[in-house]
């Protein structure tokens, strides 16, 4: 199976979607999957852009761990401001489309959340690629943007929440991240035989009990 999956975030960047994305792409290499990325060149989360990249029209192709990565140019800033992230998401949806043929028969697009307009982008290359669309949802947004009073209710939520449902329709499989995301959006009037639930895991291979560190138990009285 050849896999394409979207996301704004990949390593060298350390945030939680990279490192997922990350993970997730490696263990389906593993297992004998192609698998293909399109992301930014990375520069989160101060938005500028690391040693050894340039933010560039002409996309650059690298492999990290047999992951096909390719990255496409966006409007870069910093992880601030609503607008200006707005204008970093939407210029990587039109990106990541655009650079979408150079992707040759993928089996599958997945598309992953917080913010949908990777999603959106996945839906459109699905169409364009003639294959099952899969939205891996980590977040409910923009929901989760009025919930840290970053935005309040207005026209503009109102037309993105109908996008939202637009795409959780055209779904042919929604990845949640929790039984309540599942519960949230069955009770919005999603189908719920195509949503399943995938909690977050931890690579065993970096993250096992210790012992105790009798210094930093005595520093900060626990």
């Amino acid at each position: 199976m050849h896999i394409l999956f979207l996301t704004d975030n990949f390593p060298p960047e350390v945030n939680a979607p990279a490192s997922r994305t990350f993970e997730h792409c490696r263990e389906w290499v593993k297992a004998g999957q192609e698998v293909t990325v399109i992301t930014c060149f990375p520069n989160f989360p101060k938005g500028n852009v690391y040693d050894g990249y340039r933010n560039r029209l002409r996309p650059q192709t690298e492999t990290i761990d047999g992951i096909r990565v390719i990255r496409v140019w966006s409007y870069i800033t910093a992880n601030e401001g609503f607008v200006k992230r707005i204008l970093d998401y939407m210029s990587f949806m039109v990106s990541a489309v655009v650079a979408s043929p150079a992707v040759n028969r993928p089996d599958v697009v997945i598309g992953t959340s917080p913010h949908f307009f990777t999603a959106c982008a996945a839906y459109l290359v699905s169409r364009i690629k003639r294959v099952p669309f899969v939205f891996e949802l980590r977040d409910i947004w923009p929901e989760s943007i009025k919930a840290v009073g970053a935005m309040n209710d207005s026209a503009v939520i109102r037309l993105l929440e109908k996008v939202e449902m637009f795409l959780y329709r055209k779904a042919a499989l929604i990845v949640s991240v929790t039984e309540s995301f599942k519960k949230t959006l069955v009770r919005r009037g999603v189908t719920g035989e195509k949503i399943h639930v995938v909690r977050n895991g931890v690579d065993l291979a970096r993250f096992r009990p210790m012992s105790k560190d009798p210094e930093l138990v005595k520093r900060y009285g626990l």
